[in-house]
């Protein structure tokens, strides 16, 4: 194998892949990454995976030689990463007598050899040939950033920490819970390739690796290819191409746990109510992060209150538009502050019934998101 490359296309790439390659691999060849050169498209493959997911992205090189072989990525990245701008050659001399050759990178400063491994030892990627639907960056992009903060980080949790996937005949709804609160936001389909419903739940992490992508590179104009069987799924967009196992379980019933009715509502800016909440939870007792929310409807005021015995206390009182009567409820301060940096309104509505029942944030305009909260039960 013997390529060349710029500097920075090289390193922009394996940047992208090295980051699910895991720091304790089960198996030394998955600290690795998978080089392909094709000598007839004059492209560079690069690809990471740890078993559950897979990154691929390709670029344009001059390939003299075509081949594949396996590198260390930390080491690798570690090299890259440091050589100055411009063209870097890399290549390997292939010896039956060695199983893991000597790779070699130039570039103007020098050269470096790191040992790699054959990539017939590599373990094939999966193939995912279900179902496809086409669909914007943007689709995607806002139904993660709307919903992911909610999804729960115990992996003991298996089901709740992934983002639940709900297509109806116009709309693609991305939900998660991780048991105290519930996030649901709602993306509008224009062009419709699937008519009958479906339903996934995908890691938040794999989500987590297709938002670098799209965001590195998307463009208004060109959707992403969205690939689905019964076990796997598979993003693709322009070079790229990322794979993840779908989460094993039966999702809750969330719908069901959102109030068909309210007997109070509140509208408030969302910016200063952020900001509030920012500043009480310096002082938040940390083992129940506990704010107290009083709505005070003849005032047309909100009061957020926070003591801790150890460290002081602190209220503030914000302006509000309230309907209903008056009322003393206790929030996680965490989990409100997070919702609130997930929203993109300028107001937000808070929608309440009694001070143990669930609780809804919804933006006033903007994207179609509810955030259902659990109240926290407040001290005599």
């Amino acid at each position: 194998m013997k390529i060349t490359c710029s500097q920075h296309d090289f390193n922009s790439n394996l940047s992208l892949v090295s980051r699910i390659v895991p720091s304790r691999p089960t198996h030394p060849i998955l600290g690795n990454v998978l080089l392909n050169a094709d000598v007839d498209k004059q492209k560079v493959t690069l690809t990471s995976f740890d078993l559950s997911i897979s990154i691929s992205t390709q670029f344009p090189a001059e390939v003299v030689t075509g081949g594949s072989i396996t590198l260390p990525a930390k080491l690798l990245n570690d090299i890259i990463a440091r050589l100055p701008e411009g063209e870097i050659t890399l290549f390997y001399e292939p010896s039956t007598l060695e199983d893991n050759p000597l790779f070699t990178i130039t570039s103007v400063s020098g050269r470096f050899q790191i040992r790699a491994m054959n990539a017939q030892e590599y373990p094939e990627l999966p193939v995912v040939t279900g179902q496809t639907l086409h669909l914007p960056p943007e689709t995607l992009l806002q139904g993660f950033k709307s919903t992911a903060f909610a999804a729960s980080p115990d992996d003991s949790k298996q089901v709740l920490t992934g983002i639940h996937l709900h297509k109806t005949a116009d709309s693609l709804e991305f939900a998660t819970t991780d048991g105290h609160r519930l996030a649901v936001g709602r993306q509008e389909l224009d062009q419709i390739t699937i008519e009958e419903e479906l339903a996934m739940t995908i890691p938040v992490r794999a989500f987590r690796e297709l938002e670098r992508i799209l965001l590195s590179n998307s463009q208004p104009s060109e959707t992403v290819a969205f690939c689905f069987d019964d076990t796997q799924v598979a993003f693709e967009f322009k070079s790229q191409r990322l794979t993840s196992r779908k989460l094993d379980g039966t999702y809750p019933a969330y719908n069901k746990l959102i109030p068909a009715e309210f007997s109070r509502q509140v509208s408030l800016d969302r910016k200063g109510l952020l900001k509030a909440l920012e500043r009480m939870a310096v002082l938040a007792d940390q083992s129940s992060n506990l704010v107290k929310f009083t709505i005070d409807n003849q005032g047309s005021k909100i009061s957020l209150e926070v003591e801790a015995p150890d460290l002081g206390n602190a209220k503030e009182s914000l302006p509000a538009v309230i309907t209903g009567d008056d009322l003393d409820i206790g929030f996680n301060v965490k989990y409100l502050i997070d919702g609130l940096k997930a929203f993109t309104c300028n107001d937000v509505i808070v929608k309440l019934n009694e001070a143990n029942q669930p609780v809804i944030f919804q933006p006033v305009d903007g994207h179609i998101v509810t955030y259902l909260v659990m109240p926290v039960q407040l001290k005599n």
